[in-house]
């Protein structure tokens, strides 16, 4: 009896232990697995109206200060957030927002437009959005700017700054004042299944800004907008494009650079499989007409189908706005090592190849290899200024390097 007594003590304690030490983690869950904190029990309120920014900070501090990886949900409806900012370092670098609903700048545009950015995140390492909605509501800002009058330059949408390993996957965002996304100063970024949209006449709303930056990829992305789909901007390596629908919008412009006479290049930069319908421009890369130590190197644009598009293919270095800072100077930027291969379809405008280079460093290593633009069932037509290189298969228009 005692024998049996003492067998079934050694049984008990351990289970004890064991409910105690999950009821333990229970209670304390930074000490647990992955931790979940719902913007609900910070106190949002899904109907649109009410502000909900302090909601959404309370669940960012709680997320960022576990010591495991940590998830932010967002339920379905439509919360009100004014600028936030959401800071690291955190405790751990692994936190995933998976929103489910909408997120609503606020209708009086005064409120963001000089705030730079609506939603931003700073030196953060491992945070990845899932879904969700972003309305930038920018309407009213774009028919101010419009209408001539003075105005706030606008806030970005999202921005991630100084920030590594940052996954942005399934968002959609709509109408923003200024820029949708920025990546700017950062490491290792996976932008995947983006859509954006706002009007074609809307200005200053790049879909997708990349700048300072280093192992970027933008894939199967729908981008409708009145500015660039994607622009890259200068200090931007190894960047990875594909699959990507661009129009209305601007096309996929590396540039402006060269407003700056100190500035980093911008290398190793792909673009593949895109299609172009009713835009501005397709591929192109501007820079400004003024000195500048920057440059441009190391760049493929391949398997592109262009649509009723005024500019296809897009070398201009003698970019001035409004003829200011600029007049009378010739552009610093050096191109090189730029290639164009299989490109297709047709163009709005008989020069469906232009290549407008600066004479002080003309473009050299330009290749276009089997592109075939027409315009109006016709052949389109080639421009060259300042440029070298080679043309090899099928070119139309007729290679003018």
């Amino acid at each position: 009896m005692i024998s049996n007594l003492q067998t079934l003590t050694k049984m008990v304690n351990p289970m004890i232990f064991l409910v105690l030490a999950l009821l333990f983690i229970f209670f304390n869950p930074s000490l647990g697995g992955l931790v979940s904190f719902n913007v609900l029990d910070s106190g949002a309120k899904p109907d649109g109206v009410t502000d909900s920014t302090k909601a959404f900070l309370d669940a960012w501090a709680a997320a960022c200060g576990s010591v495991t990886p940590a998830t932010i949900y967002v339920p379905p409806g439509r919360y009100l957030l004014l600028n936030a900012v959401f800071q690291g370092q955190c405790k751990n670098s692994a936190i995933t927002i998976r929103i489910d609903g909408t997120l609503v700048a606020p209708s009086d545009y005064s409120v963001l437009g000089n705030a730079e950015n609506w939603l931003s995140f700073e030196f953060v390492d491992g945070v990845s959005i899932y879904g969700g909605i972003l309305d930038g509501q920018g309407i009213g800002l774009w028919a101010c700017k419009a209408s001539g009058k003075s105005c706030p330059s606008g806030a970005t949408s999202l921005s991630f700054t100084n920030s590594n390993n940052i996954v942005i996957n399934g968002l959609r965002s709509l109408n923003s004042q200024l820029y949708h996304i920025v990546i700017n100063g950062c490491q290792n970024v996976k932008v995947q299944g983006v859509r954006v949209s706002a009007s074609s006449n809307s200005p200053n709303t790049d879909g997708i800004h990349v700048q300072l930056s280093s192992g970027v990829t933008i894939l199967g992305a729908t981008i409708k907008t009145g500015d660039d789909c994607i622009s890259i901007g200068a200090g931007t390596n190894n960047l990875w494009i594909e699959n990507v629908a661009c129009g209305p919008g601007h096309g996929i412009s590396i540039g402006s650079l060269g407003k700056d006479l100190q500035e980093p290049g911008v290398q190793n930069v792909t673009v593949k499989t895109v299609t172009f319908t009713g835009s501005q421009n397709g591929v192109r890369i501007k820079s400004w007409g003024r000195p500048s130590s920057g440059f441009v190197k190391g760049v493929l644009f391949q398997h592109a189908l262009m649509v009723n598009v005024q500019n296809p293919i897009v070398i201009d270095q003698n970019y001035c706005p409004s003829n200011e800072g600029c007049p009378g100077q010739v552009s610093g930027v050096k191109i090189s090592d730029v290639t164009y291969q299989d490109i297709h379809g047709t163009s709005a405008t008989e020069v469906a190849v232009k290549f407008d280079c600066s004479s002080k460093n003309p473009c050299s290593g330009i290749t276009l290899e089997d592109v075939k633009l027409t315009y109006m069932n016709q052949p389109a037509q080639a421009s060259c200024v300042n440029a070298g290189g080679t043309a090899s298969g099928l070119v139309e228009p007729t290679s003018c390097l």
